[in-house]
């Protein structure tokens, strides 16, 4: 091991950087930041290490610490004394990755509207009427007669006794009710509700300035 071994961070020049090797805690070198400056157009700088040996590695290789020193980030192989050291420098790729997402495309606004509309109505409507007729029969019977139909004629017999030499039911009047059907044509007015709905595209805020600056331009 050379004296330079011992050097320490109070020890360098000011134009002196210390480069440490992580793992290998017996080796370190240095950078004459004069020759070459770690924020100069060369990609690359000189280090001795403690044994003598100098050799080109590239800046990038090298991260700072917080106390001024540098670190090796780098893998470098042979750093055994007397040995030859070689920096091995990692190749990296990119690969595209490719994935989807949902955007939106716009948008649309439904309005719906509710007029009103007359409309006629044909239906025809069944009614009922009864026709009242008193038919006179001023007879005697034994017994009074039941209700009974005639057709459509309901006939319903009224009695009532009268004084006679000897009391008998005399059929006084039958009361004839005849029902008939008619149909009419009727028509009424009915007020009925009909929906229409209107679509319209909503454009977000960009493609609406796009579209008015190519109105303004004639486009």
């Amino acid at each position: 091991m050379t004296e330079d071994s011992f050097k320490t961070r109070d020890s360098l020049e000011p134009t002196t950087v210390l480069v440490t090797f992580p793992g290998h805690d017996d080796l370190s070198g240095t950078i004459d930041t004069t020759r070459w400056p770690l924020d100069g157009p060369d990609p690359r700088v000189m280090m001795r290490l403690s044994d003598g040996r100098e050799f080109i590695v590239p800046r990038d290789a090298l991260a700072a610490d917080g106390d001024g020193s540098y670190r090796i980030t780098q893998l470098i192989e042979g750093l055994e004394p007397n040995g030859s050291a070689t920096i091995v420098i990692p190749v990296v790729e990119e690969t595209a990755q490719v994935t989807s997402e949902l955007v939106e495309t716009g948008r649309v606004r439904v309005v719906k509207t509710v007029r009103e509309e007359e409309q006629v109505i044909d239906r025809p409507l069944m009614r009922e009427h009864v026709d009242v007729q008193r038919v006179a029969v001023n007879q005697f019977i034994q017994a009074a007669p039941q209700v009974r139909y005639e057709g459509q004629t309901l006939v319903i017999p009224l009695v009532e006794e009268v004084l006679v030499v000897e009391k008998r039911l005399m059929l006084k009047e039958e009361l004839h009710l005849t029902r008939t059907r008619s149909v009419e044509p009727h028509q009424e007015h009915v007020t009925v509700r009909i929906e229409n709905a209107t679509v319209q595209r909503v454009r977000d805020e960009g493609e609406e300035k796009s579209r008015q600056e190519m109105d303004a331009h004639g486009t």
